[in-house]
């Protein structure tokens, strides 16, 4: 074994000299020597580096350079050492290489009824056909030095905002605004803990800034006190949170959760990002951790579910560092989101009557939720949640009740990209917003599929 390890040490260290030869022998030049044989495969996660002498004597300089080298890599959590065992290449994390996302929507058109998609009903979004004529022919900017957010869009949304942020932006939507944050505030090897289940593309997310997800559950009134307490002992860099209408079980944070959950994270250092996905249409009043803890809230909320998904908009306030740090970044890349659309938002957000739409739609929503809910609980299948746009539907066996329902013309979504490790059992996500009619018929066939390959009882 010992011969074997040493023949391992020796590829290495001629791999990395191979990979040196004319090129750069400073610690930077080093460093990024291996990073490019770690990217390119030659190293894999797992493998054992060579120590720090003996690397050194390999290539002929100073350990010390050596050292510096390991510690730049360490930073950008390329390895990692794990104290008298050695230096290893840090693993990926499981399913890193794949995405969460792309296994959730069904392809369009293939059921009669699709309640796997997550969106709204276009036919309770608003109008905006008057709004456009009262913009007039004149261009909104003519610079590209102009300010990102038009000053009326960011007055009108410092003064709905649910705290004081410390900065405001605007950005494409929600996703968006995640994947910046994630990317400015995690690292590799960090530590984030997000809802158990979760919106989909946030274990995305967090799994390719290459952190480990830690999952903690969820009741009816929010995140488990206690199950936080118990990840919180891991020291994560940060918590992601859907505050209202949660996606996808329909959960909202109630005030006293929110109040226990700032308490307990007082005394640490994890940054908070809320997703407030659903905004005016959640059905569920807002209550946000913000309130007490302004410094590391970055608050994200999303016009999509209520104004349009083509707007592509959602404003993110709270904690400076972070935005100023996505908004530099943009500076590189899009630099600002359309103020056309902007200025679109804005007359929405201003508009008594588009309110009204609002509050329509909002409750259409709900009744919809609840009504599609209290045919299921007569069927003895029991969803919670409270509010949104989706319901989490427990059953037997995932894909047996997927092809139960497409048997029926029925497309929903899988629970299993929703969910962080084992969860709660096998769920379909099922999204209610389109639901109009037919409660009793549809609670029918999907009590039918969730029991699908179970007998008439859901495991406990």
């Amino acid at each position: 074994m010992q011969t074997n390890d040493c023949s391992e040490q020796n590829r290495i260290e001629l791999l990395i000299a191979a990979s040196l030869a004319g090129s750069d022998r400073s610690p930077l030049g080093i460093a990024r020597a291996v990073g490019r044989l770690v990217s390119g495969g030659d190293l894999k996660g797992a493998d054992r580096l060579p120590t720090v002498r003996s690397l050194a004597g390999a290539l002929g300089i100073s350990p010390t350079s050596v050292a510096e080298a390991w510690s730049v890599l360490r930073q950008s959590g390329t390895i990692v050492t794990d104290g008298r065992r050695g230096t290893f290449v840090r693993v990926r994390p499981a399913g890193a290489g794949g995405g969460r996302v792309w296994k959730v929507p069904v392809e369009p058109g293939m059921y009669a009824v699709d309640l796997s998609t997550g969106t709204p009903d276009p036919d309770l979004l608003p109008s905006i056909g008057s709004i456009l004529r009262t913009l007039g022919a004149e261009p909104i900017v003519t610079s590209y030095l102009d300010r990102p957010v038009l000053e009326e869009l960011e007055n009108d949304l410092l003064e709905r905002w649910p705290f004081t942020p410390e900065r405001l932006t605007v950005v494409n939507g929600a996703l968006d605004a995640l994947d910046r944050l994630v990317s400015s505030l995690v690292g590799m090897g960090d530590r984030v803990v997000v809802e158990n289940p979760t919106f989909a593309p946030i274990g995305d997310l967090v799994e390719k800034a290459g952190a480990e997800v830690i999952g903690v559950r969820l009741d009816d009134e929010g995140i488990d006190v206690d199950d936080l307490a118990g990840a919180l002992t891991r020291r994560p860099s940060l918590l992601i949170v859907q505050p209202r209408a949660h996606n996808p079980t329909g959960v909202s944070m109630t005030s006293e959760r929110a109040a226990d959950l700032a308490q307990l994270l007082e005394d640490t250092d994890t940054m908070i990002i809320e997703d407030d996905h659903s905004g005016a249409v959640a059905g569920a009043e807002l209550h946000t951790l913000g309130r007490y803890l302004p410094h590391r809230v970055v608050h994200v909320h999303s016009f999509s579910k209520a104004y349009g998904p083509d707007l592509r908009l959602a404003a993110v306030g709270g904690a400076a560092l972070p935005i100023d740090d996505l908004v530099r970044r943009r500076q590189l890349g899009p630099s600002w989101s359309s103020r056309l659309l902007q200025a679109i938002l804005h007359r929405l957000l201003t508009d008594p009557g588009v309110d009204a739409v609002l509050a329509t739609a909002a409750g259409a929503y709900a009744e919809r939720r609840s009504r599609l809910t209290r045919a299921l609980e007569k069927r003895g299948i029991e969803v919670g949640g409270g509010s949104g746009l989706n319901l989490w539907l427990p059953v037997y066996d995932e894909q047996w009740a997927q092809v139960a329902l497409a048997s029926r013309g029925i497309g929903a979504a899988p629970g299993s990209p929703f969910q962080i490790g084992e969860a709660d059992g096998p769920h379909l996500r099922i999204t209610t917003a389109r639901v109009r009619d037919g409660f009793d018929e549809l609670a029918e066939h999907l009590a039918d599929a969730a029991l699908a390959a179970g007998g008439r009882s859901l495991p406990a």
